[in-house]
């Protein structure tokens, strides 16, 4: 049980690091911090969203066009974003230039995937350390 907590701790850091850096990068892709509590609402949809689209939408690309398996991280990752910047209070906002939209899921799925690789060992290696002492 808390392996699963630790995870889930995990997945939402990554995908707040993916949000924060498409915020930096690009200019059209906006994080209301005037609104904390928005801005904690748009990571947690997006997490359980990525975590919910990826499996159904490889099941459906393997089902009907195998092909795409390849790009459901990030097809996952734009419809995950076009809902949470539909949402009103989820302190996300995308708008001009018009390739943002295309940037953006690019950005967050790289940042996103490398971070779920990356913060595991970190918190691995920590834990290890700790258990030497």
């Amino acid at each position: 049980m808390v392996m699963f907590f630790v995870r889930a701790l995990i997945f939402l850091a990554s995908a707040a690091l993916g949000l924060i850096v498409a915020d930096i990068v690009l200019e059209g892709f906006q994080i209301s911090w005037r609104q904390p509590i928005g801005f904690i609402l748009a990571i947690v949809i997006f997490a359980v969203l990525q975590s919910v689209l990826a499996p159904w939408l490889a099941r459906v690309a393997q089902r009907n066009a195998p092909a795409l398996l390849g790009g459901i991280g990030i097809v996952s990752t734009f419809v995950a974003l076009v809902v949470v910047v539909i949402i009103p209070g989820a302190g996300l906002r995308i708008g001009a230039p018009w390739w943002t939209w295309l940037a953006a899921p690019v950005i967050v799925w790289l940042v996103t995937a490398l971070a779920t690789w990356l913060l595991p060992a970190l918190f691995i290696r920590k834990k290890a350390s700790e258990r030497r002492a």
